[in-house]
Formats: structure tokens, sequence, C-alpha cells
């Protein structure tokens, strides 16, 4: 194991009146909340790429990070890889999330870097076995290289495609082979910048037909975790395939998919599609693909993926009282997808992020948890559609009214009666529970 934070000793619960910045004040795993560990509700895991392989450059300046795996080949991807599962057990994250070139310096050719991956692999097996840190999801980098430059599954050049291919065969393979829970197919650049020189309709039956490959590979090495899509929002091309969980959701209903996948949902992505984060976990468990969550958040003055640790309370409470009602995720949990800022170059800046983030959600999995048992939200919710529920309003429900005989039942009522949706005392009902 790596001294590499040293000084540092592991995170432990301290409890809401603890002054200690390097403790956690909400996050207690073992908090029993609806039946369950705390640690089993949120199933929290720290981004491999963000916390070790991003060296705090943006379009303005390169490198603020400076550190010693950065720019060393297979050395340097090893000891990274002992700094990294410190971390995780400092931390006491139960998960780690990666893409193949997170992990593994790229080479000259295919075969190489799928060499170089399996070496890390081998590192990765040992250590897990070490610690207990499990893999959540594994999944490939289709985006950075200049060949994706394209697109991956939705390039024009068969060549890529195949390329694309063999490059996710490569990570389900050794994601399965490190018990990954879930697989996750990350679109990067699966859109387009005009419709001038793309043929919409060829490229989406590409994707279509990689994510039945996909499926049909899960299946013959026995792969028993979820396969994972994630919606994307113009970023970085102008118009995205996976813009939306509704989006998604649609693409595989119309290809026939959606038994086969779920969705893994990121905060700052809802941001830069101009929805909530609630309201595209709702749309995913409407449909029962509410698979995962990447946690952070973005600025709301800024139309680029920032990929921020969350804060936002409010924001938050609300999207676990989605988790909590359609009973918790299916197969995935809470990745921190979030960096710390290009100008938090300390080591304890990691951890700050970190213990932050895992406290917001454990103190807005309390508070929803409250708010379901003990306020009269859930009471008022259902009252509201109460109608529905007997009468010729179950009628409707359950299919048994003709437009002639709902167009009969409406002609005699005259003018329905106005009724309040009471918006602002639902907020304050939340409002009085965040404390």
């Amino acid at each position: 194991m790596s001294d590499f934070f040293k000084g540092l000793s592991k995170v432990e619960y301290e409890g809401p009146d603890s002054d200690n910045p390097l403790a956690f004040h909400h996050y207690n795993p073992d908090e029993i909340v609806m039946g369950k560990r705390m640690e089993e509700h949120l199933r929290f895991a720290v981004a491999y790429w963000h916390s070790f392989a991003w060296e705090g450059g943006d379009p303005f300046g390169g490198r603020t990070f400076e550190r010693p795996w950065f720019d060393d080949g297979m050395d340097g991807a090893r000891l990274k890889a002992d700094v990294a599962f410190e971390l995780f057990s400092l931390l006491g994250a139960p998960y780690f999330c990666f893409h193949d070139a997170d992990v593994r310096p790229e080479s000259e050719s295919f075969a190489k870097s799928k060499k170089r991956l399996e070496a890390l692999a081998d590192i990765f097996e040992q250590k897990i076995a070490e610690t207990g840190v499990k893999l959540l999801w594994g999944t490939a980098n289709l985006f950075s290289n200049r060949r994706f430059m394209g697109g991956a599954a939705t390039n024009p050049d068969p060549d890529v495609f195949a390329y694309a291919g063999a490059t996710i065969k490569a990570n389900m393979d050794v994601t399965h082979r490190l018990g990954g829970e879930n697989y996750v197919l990350w679109g990067g650049r699966e859109g387009y910048e005009t419709l001038l020189n793309t043929n919409l309709g060829q490229e989406m039956d590409q994707m279509a037909r990689m994510l039945s490959m996909v499926v049909d590979y899960k299946h013959k090495i026995g792969f028993s975790g979820a396969i994972l899509i994630e919606p994307k929002p113009q970023e970085p091309t102008k118009h995205q395939y996976d813009f939306d969980s509704e989006t998604v959701i649609g693409f595989l209903r119309h290809h026939g998919l959606d038994k086969d996948f779920k969705l893994n949902i990121e905060t700052s992505h809802a941001t830069l599609a101009q929805h909530t984060m609630d309201h595209e976990m709702q749309a995913a468990a409407n449909a029962g693909m509410l698979g995962s969550i990447d946690a952070n958040r973005g600025d709301y003055q800024n139309s680029w993926d920032t990929d921020q640790f969350p804060y936002n309370i409010n924001e938050t409470v609300e999207m676990m009282l989605v988790l909590l009602r359609h009973g918790g995720f299916q197969g995935g949990g809470v990745n921190f997808d979030a960096k710390r800022r290009r100008n938090s170059t300390d080591l304890n800046d990691t951890f700050f992020g970190h213990i932050g983030g895992m406290d917001v959600f454990a103190r807005s999995l309390l508070i929803a948890d409250d708010l379901i048992q003990k306020s009269p939200l859930e009471k008022m919710r259902a009252e509201r559609y109460a109608s529905f529920d007997n009468g010729k309003g179950a009628d409707f429900e359950q299919g048994k009214l003709s437009l002639e005989q709902l167009a009969e039942i409406g002609n005699a009522l005259g003018e329905p009666k106005q009724t309040s949706g009471q918006q602002e005392l639902y907020e304050n009902i939340i409002n009085r529970f965040v404390r």
C-alpha cells in the first residue's frame, strides 16, 4: 500500500457537532434508513479519472496539479493504482469506477494498450482482494483520442466502428473479471456538428447495432451486471443522440432494447439539458431504468460540464425522494464524477471534496426519509390524484371509457372547479425538514 497520504488517517463519522474537516458529519455507513444501512442505499464510488488522471488543465491553461505518476508510463500507472486504493480505503468508499484510458497509458497499438490494461487489471484484482473495495462499473474511453473525432459507434468509417467494438470488448472483459457490478456505455462523441455531412438515420442504426452486440456479448460471457447508458447533451458535439433520459429511453424502446439497459444519470448533464436532476431520475425510474447516478453539479451560469462536487442540499433531497420512492438503484450507486477546482492543489482538497459530497448525500437521504415518514408530503401528493382512485376517474385510469363516454361525462359536468396546486406549501414543507 502507498504512503502517499502521509499523516492522514481513515475518515470516520464524528457527527454534526464535529468541527473536524477530515471527518464525516452526516455519513454514517451503518445508520439504518428504511430498513437498509446508509452505505447500502448510497453505494458511493470514487471516479478514477477526476481524482487521479485529471491534471488540472482547462482550455486556457495547462497542468496545475503535480503528481509523481503523471508522464511516467506503466511505472506511473502502477503508482497511481497504489495511491488510488489508499484513497478509497482512507475514505471508506466501498466502490470505484474507471475508463481504460484513466488507468493505463495509451500505446502505439491496440494490442499493446490492451496488454497494459490487463496488467493493471492484475493489480486491481489483488487490491480488491486486499481492501474489499469493489468495482461499481467500468467503461471505455471512446472520445478523447482523435480517432473518435467523428464518433465511435456512429462513426462513418467502419474501421473506427471496429476499433470501438474491440475497445468495448476489452473493457467488458476486464470489468467482468474484476467482479464489476455494471458496465457503462458513455457516448462522448456520438452526435454531430452539422446535418450537412451527416446521415442521421444510418448513425442511429449503427449505435443501436453496437448496443445489440454489447447485449449479446454480455450474455455470452455470463456478465450478470447491468449495462448502463449515460445521457449526455450538447457536449462536445452540437447534438448528442443520447441527449437526456427521455431521449435515451425512447431510442431504446424504438430499437427493442429497453429490457437490456438502464441509465446512469449525471447531475451536470441534467443541467446542460435544462432539466433538474430529479426530473431525469424520475423519467428513468418511471421506465424501470434508474440504474445509477454520477454525483456532481454544474454551474448554472456556465454552458460547460464543470463537474463540481455536490453542494446543493435541496436539489439532493429531491433526488433522494425519487430514489427512496422507487426502491433504490437498480445495480448502481452514487459515483463522484466530480473534480476539485483547478486551484485546489493540496492533497487534502481531494478529501474535502469527497467528504463534503458524501455528507450532502447522507444528509439528504435522512431528510428525504423524514419527509416520507413524518411529513404530510406523501399524503398530499396522493390526495391530489385521489379522484382517479374510484368512480369515473378509476374507470378512465383502467381504460374502461371510450372518448364518447368521456365526452358525455364532461358535457354533464359544466365548468370544473379550480383546485390549487399549492406549490409554495410543498416547497415550505421541504424547507421545514431541511435542517
